[in-house]
């Protein structure tokens, strides 16, 4: 299988403990300066290229007849990325990390990671936003980050994405954003309009109430306590099992959710908010984010697009509903 992940760059400071400078957890990319501008990073990150527009032809007869479509082709390498149709509006790469400059220059964000996936037909960019939050444990402390992360998807029916996500100190395990265990702050652009740099400003007021609801969530997993009994039905919940019943009607877990419950007092962070149903709900995202899956960009793919995504926000969901209970 082809790699998912074409070009990485992120911020790295070396001997540092927060999350947001160290090597991220999917291990890939060029490591680059925490002060370096957006559009430094954009170049380290392999994005500064540009798609245009080229109209379509088929042979007919030997003579060339439009197909009424017309290819999105990448400058640097000709690579033919999408077909779209004439109405279709394509904003640049550097169109984000513009937005990007503007906010960096005001001291509200700070750039983290950025990055392509499926050979150009994805293009990322992940900010730190100038908060967080930290759940006490005695003297202990564990520190949630906030981040917003923008997707550009340079292919034909693929919206715009703009998320919060939030990142776990102590082990970079990233948590979608949710609110009432509904749904995470997502919004979606589409390319029929241009992109307007005002409606993301918008977007991370709506991120500041999100990510105070969150807090709130993170604080009442972490004064509840979990009964071991009832583990293992709420990493079933996360992960279906689809094995038959044995004999006395026991059906044994999945592997994912086995692997959850095996990990319980040996994932990082374990020992801060230890039996309560923050620590179960983090095996979830731990696991998803460093243990399940082929490979590390896999894992990414599926972490941040991909079926995990959703099975984080549920996670989250059931274990409001498992305290509650």
């Amino acid at each position: 299988m082809p790699a998912l992940v074409e070009t990485i760059a992120y911020a790295y400071k070396k001997d540092s403990k927060d999350a947001a400078y160290q090597v991220p957890w999917h291990s890939l990319g060029e490591q680059k300066d925490p002060n370096a501008t957006p559009r430094e990073f954009q170049k380290s990150a392999g994005l500064d290229w540009t798609v245009e527009r080229c109209p379509q032809f088929i042979t007919w007869h030997g003579k060339k007849v439009p197909t009424g479509k017309d290819a999105l082709v990448r400058s640097t390498d000709g690579r033919i990325l999408t077909h779209v149709t004439p109405e279709w509006i394509y904003p640049q790469n550097s169109d984000f990390f513009d937005f990007c400059e503007d906010f960096a220059k005001k001291g509200n964000i700070e750039m983290n990671t950025a990055g392509s996936l499926r050979d150009g037909n994805l293009v990322w960019i992940l900010v730190k936003l100038k908060r967080s939050f930290a759940l006490r444990f005695g003297k202990k402390r564990d520190e949630v980050e906030n981040y917003l992360l923008m997707t550009l998807p340079h292919e034909y029916g693929k919206c715009i994405d703009i998320r919060g996500t939030n990142i776990r100190v102590v082990c970079a395990n990233t948590m979608a954003l949710a609110l009432a265990g509904k749904s995470d702050m997502q919004v979606k652009l589409n390319h029929r309009k241009a992109f307007d740099p005002e409606e993301v400003k918008d977007i991370l007021g709506i991120s500041d109430k999100k990510f105070e609801a969150y807090k709130e969530m993170a604080e009442f997993l972490a004064a509840k306590k979990f009964k071991k009994a009832l583990l293992g039905a709420y990493f079933d919940v996360v992960f279906p099992s689809t094995a038959k019943p044995d004999e006395d009607g026991e059906v044994k877990l999945s592997r994912p959710a086995q692997t959850c419950l095996d990990s319980i007092d040996e994932q990082p962070g374990h020992e801060l908010g230890e039996g309560t149903w923050w620590q179960a709900y983090n095996a979830v995202t731990f696991n998803i984010d460093h243990v399940l899956g082929h490979s590390d960009d896999t894992r990414l793919q599926s972490a941040w697009y991909g079926d995990n995504r959703k099975r984080k926000l549920v996670a989250l969901e059931k274990a409001i509903e498992f305290a509650n209970a």
